[in-house]
């Protein structure tokens, strides 16, 4: 075996925790079961991995079956990664039969037509998710397995995941190679980004509810104690104010929880509005700026800006359109006048 396969069959161990090593080698297959009663998971990590590199050295592994095993620990470590969305396009709404041995086959003449020095592997889950694992190299160096790009794509669905590798270069060709091998025309960024894999899913999918129109009042809790000396009216006054903003935040943004985003933006362009006496503008031009939006969760985040008094109730349709604009990315563009108006990629 390779001395590089062997030291990344190594460093991908010791990533796992202990508790699950056993597991996650029984999920990728490669060694049989007799060869993993032999190991001893209660040594060192370090050990560990060296028992583990000895085991695949008899079985003669090869780059691509330690390629599934990053696979495999990125499928189920995947927040550690940072996502991005992409949407294809077709030109027509013709559906066609999904056939991923066609996929796999233009995919890889795709990349490997530009560029020799590349590692493909794919592994196919029972959700219709293909996951697949590119490690970069250049025409004089051999494919990088530390840096890979991952891409997640769902068949018969226009969206994919992408988690890409420090070598942005790179991203014109992996794109190429997507739309080439599931028969699309465009590929664009949604500006969604997120650790959060399955959040980014529930976004595109429509897997979460965002309900804008049953909704039951609740009481807020702990305001039966008034203090002494204050006017009831004020208490009341306040007590339906707060009612009311909980009511309308409820309706903007469901009563579940969100998605978790941690990015979003998009170009926003508007009329300027002032006095004509001022005489600021000489001609009638639309005002444009880029909205970014970011936090740890960012749609928990917009969604506590009333409560907390930050922000007017009902939430500006600014706040609350980032999901809808998102799963209805190109029927924006195509359509103006929507709010906020052009909504166009950056």
């Amino acid at each position: 075996m390779d001395e590089t396969v062997s030291e990344f069959i190594r460093r991908t161990v010791l990533k796992i925790p202990r508790d699950e090593i056993k597991v996650m080698l029984q999920k990728w297959g490669f060694l049989s079961e007799a060869q993993l009663q032999t190991l001893n998971f209660h040594q060192l990590k370090d050990n560990i991995s060296q028992e583990v590199v000895q085991l695949c050295e008899e079985n003669s592994a090869g780059i691509k079956q330690a390629a599934v095993l990053d696979i495999i620990y990125n499928h189920i470590y995947q927040d550690k990664r940072i996502w991005s969305v992409y949407q294809m396009k077709k030109t027509g709404e013709e559906l066609e039969c999904f056939d991923i041995t066609d996929f796999k086959k233009k995919f890889k003449r795709r990349i490997r037509s530009a560029l020799k020095n590349v590692t493909i592997t794919f592994k196919e889950y029972e959700d219709n998710a293909i996951w697949i694992r590119v490690a970069w190299g250049t025409p004089y160096k051999k494919p990088n397995q530390y840096k890979p790009s991952y891409v997640v794509y769902h068949s018969q669905t226009p969206y994919v995941f992408i988690s890409a590798s420090v070598l942005k270069s790179n991203m014109p060709l992996l794109c190429q190679a997507l739309i080439v091998a599931s028969n699309y025309h465009d590929i664009r960024e949604m500006e969604l980004r997120s650790h959060s894999l399955n959040s980014l899913k529930d976004i595109v999918f429509k897997r979460y509810s965002q309900n804008f129109q049953t909704y039951t009042t609740k009481p807020l809790q702990g305001g039966n104690v008034e203090p002494e000396n204050v006017d009831i009216r004020i208490v009341q006054e306040n007590r339906g104010e707060k009612e009311r903003i909980y009511r309308l935040n409820q309706e903007a943004f469901g009563s579940g929880p969100q998605p978790k985003l941690e990015f979003a933006q998009y170009k926003l362009e508007t009329m300027f509005k002032s006095d004509p006496k001022m005489d600021v503008l000489d001609k009638k031009e639309p005002f444009r700026c880029l909205v970014k939006f970011s936090s740890p969760h960012l749609l928990e985040s917009l969604k506590s800006l009333a409560p907390a008094g930050m922000a007017d109730a009902p939430p500006s349709p600014l706040l609350t359109c980032i999901p809808h604009k998102a799963r209805n990315y190109f029927k924006i563009r195509e359509k103006k006048g929507l709010f906020p108006e052009n909504f166009v990629s950056p």
